[in-house]
């Protein structure tokens, strides 16, 4: 399971997400930008960010430290904005916290280029968890410290969506090329010898076992939380192998081989 904080105090709405997003303290004194349950995507959403923020991170990308945040609905008796009291009245309970990287600044392509190495590890696991939200019109990456994080992957795994057709849906190829690190010449090639080896059941099985379990009952079609965990992992387990054969879209830079 991830980290559990309580949230303490909710500083302000981060307006630029879809979602409404929230900066928050914890008891820990760390600051978090969190993602609401009571936000119309839902928790398959949180789910995904679980998924994909926790497999990333153990393949070596960089992304912020995830944190189970539990939030009374009383913390915002006191927000002006209706919307956000709103919100965290339908969100009591657990809710899905990200590290804050104060400072950080968002992803430019044109003032930050990036060697087709790190090109093709970042294309390459958007391909295996078919992200379609890493444009040139939203990056979602961010640069910090001299590097770069990968955030928001709430758009990620569509196939979650309609388990009866989860299998098909997983097998689709990926078009990259809108993918705002396209034009780096990305190594896909490169990155699928080194990662894909990674990406095993007992792999799989960790990174899903972070997913709450409030999170993940009353799907339909899965009696226990254990069953909708080994759902997520069957098709990024198959799409592991092949998914470098099957990223389009970046001819005239480098071709995934």
């Amino acid at each position: 399971m991830l980290r559990t904080v309580v949230a303490t105090r909710y500083i302000t709405p981060l307006r630029e997400g879809g979602s409404l997003p929230g900066l928050v303290e914890g008891d820990d004194l760390g600051t978090y930008v969190l993602k609401f349950t009571g936000a119309g995507q839902g928790r398959k959403t949180l789910v995904a960010e679980v998924v994909c923020g926790e497999l990333a991170r153990r393949l070596g990308l960089r992304v912020p430290r995830l944190a189970a945040v539990d939030v009374d609905p009383v913390l915002g008796l006191g927000e002006p904005d209706e919307q956000v009291q709103e919100l965290l009245r339908a969100s009591g309970g657990v809710n899905l916290g990200m590290d804050f990287l104060s400072g950080a600044l968002g992803y430019d392509p044109l003032a930050f280029p990036v060697d087709a190495e790190e090109a093709g590890r970042i294309v390459w696991f958007d391909a295996l968890v078919n992200n379609v939200d890493r444009s040139w019109r939203n990056p979602n990456l961010l640069r910090w410290r001299g590097a770069l994080w990968l955030i928001d992957h709430g758009a990620t795994m569509i196939w979650h969506h309609n388990w009866p057709g989860a299998e098909d849906s997983a097998a689709r190829p990926y078009d990259a090329s809108d993918h705002v690190l396209a034009p780096f010449e990305p190594d896909v090639g490169a990155a699928a010898a080194r990662l894909a080896p990674l990406v095993t059941e007992e792999l799989l099985a960790e990174v899903t076992a972070e997913i709450p379990d409030a999170w993940l009952t009353g799907e339909p079609g899965f009696e226990h939380p254990d069953d909708l965990r080994r759902a997520y992992a069957r098709p990024l387990l198959a799409r592991a192998a092949v998914i470098h054969e099957r990223v389009h879209g970046i001819q005239g830079h480098r071709e995934a081989k």
